[in-house]
């Protein structure tokens, strides 16, 4: 699969059969912050919260789709600090495009809108330290990883300890 082509377009009502198939993987449930298990109108739910988000600017979903408007994943920023020039950016896709190429590409656009469109002085990333996959693409997109926060609550009591990426307008991409 190339990722040429791909591109982000804003989260909509026709993509939620698409989420509805990203929440019965069992890694992406365990390494998001999506409620285990699920509401039957979660997908709904987060379309509702996403598009408030984007009216009044505090956060933005994305659908990653290929040349011929096949769902490749989302693109996610689910916190925009619009004071403190902070934006938190997550990517999720699906079992079928993984180690492709395809969060790789689409973290990279992403980061470019953080900074173009949403004014981001800083980005960050908060990854499960399990998640070695969604590491390596913040490396290479050109993050620096700060620390581990041990312990961070996730969802309904679960605790993980997970790292902090970091990315600046100054940093090499």
């Amino acid at each position: 699969m190339s990722t040429d082509g791909l591109r982000l377009v804003p989260l909509a009502e026709e993509h939620l059969d698409d989420v509805r198939a990203l929440l019965e993987d069992a890694e992406v449930l365990h390494f998001t912050r999506i409620p285990e298990p699920p509401p039957e109108d979660f997908p709904e739910q987060w379309l509702v919260r996403y598009e408030q988000g984007r009216r009044d600017g505090t956060r933005e979903a994305f659908a990653a789709l290929d040349g011929d408007d096949r769902f490749l994943g989302l693109a996610l920023a689910p916190t925009i600090d619009r004071e403190g020039d902070e934006v938190e950016l997550g990517y999720i896709v699906p079992r079928a495009v993984r180690g492709r190429g395809v969060a790789t590409e689409m973290l990279r656009q992403l980061t470019q809108w953080a900074f173009d469109e949403a004014g981001a002085l800083r980005i960050v990333l908060v990854i499960d330290v399990e998640n070695a996959a969604s590491e390596r693409v913040a490396e290479r997109c050109g993050y620096v990883r700060e620390g581990v926060m041990r312990s961070i609550h996730l969802k309904q009591g679960a605790r993980v300890d997970a790292a902090i990426w970091s990315r600046l307008p100054s940093d090499p991409g």
